[in-house]
This record gives structure tokens, sequence and C-alpha cells, in this order.
């Protein structure tokens, strides 16, 4: 054992486990690529203000939970703890946005950090795949992104998620009801730390977790009473579009998410079996982001979705992936001449696209086939001097326990045929 471990609130990603979060990323990307979103890579740190205007000063993740750091050069850089802003940032800083095709449509999946109390579903490292539409103020846009994502949770075979669907009005009703929700909170037996987030981002006190506050919060002003006509309209449109798909939702008036930068459209995926920590993703509309971080007038919309979590819902379910096997033939040679001339036919299957392993370390016969059973070969390819000397090898088939000799010359070919 190495005398160094995984930092706290970390984890580490190993065989089998880690299958499932590459087929996870593979079926969330899926219908992303199948629907104009092209791929978008950003450094796992940026500039700590980019965050703070963009994520938020009053939010938690800027105030507590960012991991930053002081270059030798003196700049002020934080780890990534979410992937909006870098993405836009990249976005514009690429003048994607010139090209004349609006909306920018992005994918990407990566890293990300938040110094948080570790616990079941909370990581202070995690993994997401997020998907931004950057440019376009159209709530088909908005459904395209929930309908894809319900697509992909399904695809999986997850059945048990919920989608929480809500409206955070814009630049020109929301400030009447943040009016109206502050002198509501003021009134209320709240902490310190509370009281000034009522005065910087009271609609962050709707998401308190804590019992004694969601007690008191029962008769606080609706936002939805307080909508415009044109935001009301616009998640009416949204809400018709996901019905029309046949996508279930709940409307939450609370839903308002941990990030300032969301407007109109906010939504969470959330799975019950992962008690507290139960959103797997989420996102929203963020019309005002690109000018919070210096960019033009941009309307966009997206989300992310927690590779982890998603993960611990399938587990919750008992939902077993159809994995890819990654190993279809395992390869045991017996004595130096076969170790040359099965390491050629195993180059030979790899070049055909077909997945083969090798017995290194010149093991005997049962330890190398002990090491082919765990690697979960379908097939077996054995050859000694005999079996050289008359021109063949030794095929067996793990499942049925069949073994047959097969020419040499057509051993790639016969493997080819049988795993089809």
């Amino acid at each position: 054992m190495s005398t160094f471990q995984a930092p706290k609130g970390t984890y580490d990603l190993t065989p089998p486990r880690s299958a499932k979060f590459l087929a996870v990323r593979e079926a969330i990307s899926a219908p992303l690529r199948d629907s104009g979103y092209g791929y978008i890579e950003t450094p796992g740190f940026e500039n700590v203000e980019l965050f703070a205007r963009g994520v938020g000063e009053s939010t938690d993740i800027v105030t507590k939970e960012m991991y930053t750091l002081t270059t030798k050069g003196g700049d002020q850089l934080a780890l990534r703890p979410e992937g909006t802003a870098s993405v836009l940032r990249a976005a514009l800083e690429a003048n994607l946005h010139k090209a004349g095709n609006l909306p920018v449509k992005l994918w990407y999946s990566g890293s990300y950090y938040r110094y948080e109390r570790p616990q079941a579903g909370r990581y202070r490292h995690f993994s997401q795949v997020g998907a931004e539409a950057i440019g376009t103020e159209d709530p088909a846009l908005d459904a395209e992104l929930i309908i894809l994502a319900d697509q992909a949770y399904r695809s999986l075979g997850l059945r048990q998620f919920r989608i929480l669907l809500n409206s955070l009005g814009d630049k020109e009703c929301r400030p009447v009801y943040r009016e109206a929700l502050q002198s509501f909170l003021r009134d209320l037996d709240l902490d310190e730390e509370t009281r000034r987030r009522i005065e910087i981002n009271p609609l962050r006190v709707l998401d308190d977790k804590r019992a004694d506050v969601q007690k008191q919060l029962t008769d606080a002003p609706k936002l939805r009473d307080y909508l415009c006509d044109a935001c009301k309209a616009y998640h009416e449109e949204v809400r018709a579009l996901l019905t029309a798909a046949g996508v279930a939702f709940e409307d939450d008036e609370k839903l308002v998410r941990g990030l300032d930068y969301y407007t109109r459209t906010t939504f969470e995926f959330v799975h019950d079996g992962l008690g507290s920590q139960s959103a797997v993703g989420g996102g929203g509309r963020y019309d005002g982001l690109s000018e919070m971080i210096g960019g033009p007038e941009l309307p966009s919309v997206g989300w992310a979705l927690g590779v982890d979590r998603t993960v611990l819902a399938l587990e919750a379910e008992g939902v077993e992936l159809d994995l890819p096997a990654t190993t279809s033939v395992y390869a045991v040679p017996l004595g130096e001449e076969a170790r040359r001339v099965l390491f050629g036919v195993v180059t030979e299957l790899r070049r055909a696209g077909i997945a083969a392993d090798f017995a290194f370390g010149g093991r005997g016969l049962k330890g190398a086939m002990k090491s082919a059973n765990r690697s979960g070969a379908r097939y077996t390819l054995v050859a000694g001097e005999r079996d050289l000397a008359e021109g063949v090898v030794q095929l067996k088939d793990m499942e049925s326990g069949e073994q047959s000799a097969v020419p040499l010359a057509e051993a790639a070919a016969e493997l080819a045929k049988r795993l089809g």
C-alpha cells in the first residue's frame, strides 16, 4: 500500500467501476452530439474574478467552496467549481458568437472542485457532462436541453428520477419580487449569515434546506405572482413543449439553484434514491451572464449532469449497464516461439478492431487461464511447440468450454467471424 492516499473528499476511478463512469459520460454526450452540439474543453483553472462575477459573490460556491491559489507571478486563480462560466468565457474569446450561426451549441466533460463537507454524493472533486446553447432566446432551446437530458437518463435505464421546473423571471420583473421577498424575510427569525444573504441575494434563502427555515417560508411571496407577461408566456411555452414531447415534470416554485446567473427557466433532475443529495443534475437560462463577464448581450441556456451522482442513482435503482467487454480474446503462449507468434496474432486482432489481450510475464497455463477468466474474455488462444509444429492454435470458447484446433493462418479470421 502507498504511503499516500487520495485527498479527503476525492475518489479514484479504477476498473471495473470506472467502466460505469465512461458509459455514463458516453450516454449523456451521445444525444448532444446527435443534436448539433460540438465539443469544447477549457482549463481546469481560471481567473478568480470570472467566477466571482459569473457565479455570484454571495453564493456558497464563491464565498466558501472555491479552491483558490496565487501564482508565482501574483495572479489569483481558482480551480473551476462549475463549467458554464468557463465555457462562455472560451466561446467569447474564440468569437464563436460572431460566426453567424446562433445559437452556439457546445458540450463538455471534465472534473470540477469545491471545498465541501464530504458525504455520499457530495465530493470535493467531481465529474460532470454539460451542455450550453449560447446566443439565442428561444423556449424551444430550453425544452430541447431538458428533453436531451431526459433522453440520456432513460437510455441508461434510469426511471426513478423527477424533473423540477421553475421560472425566475427576468431583469424587468424579478427586482419587484426581490423587494417583496426581502420585506418578508426581514421579519423572520434567521441567523446573521442568512440575514446577510437577504440583502445580497434573497432568492437563495428559498433554497435553504434547513427545516426550521423552510417552516418559516410557508407564506413567502410566490415568484409566479410577480412574473411579467413576457416571462409567463415564455415559461408556458417551455411547459407546453415538454408536455408535447411526453416529458413529465413537476412545477417547483421554490427552485432557485445555487448560482446567481440564472434567469427565467430553471430546472433540476432529482433522484429520491440518493437521500439528502438528491440532485443529479440541473441548469437553466442565464441571459445576462455574458454581460457580467464583459461580453455582449448573449441570452443562453445550459445544464450540467453529475457523472458520479448518476452512477449512484443507477446503483440505487439496481440498474446494471450493458458494458462492452474490455477483452474479447486472450492469448496464452506456452514457450518462446509461441510467445512471438501469438503476439503477432494479438496485434492483427487489435488492428481488426477486436479487443485482445496477452498473457505477459511468461506465466504457466493455469495462471494464464485464471487471468483470462478475470478479464472476461470470450475466447482464448493457446499455443505450444507441438501446436506450432502442426500449424495450429487451440481456440477455446470460455462460455461453453469447447476447444478446437484452428489453422494458425486462419485464427484471426475465425475469431472475427465468431465475434461478428
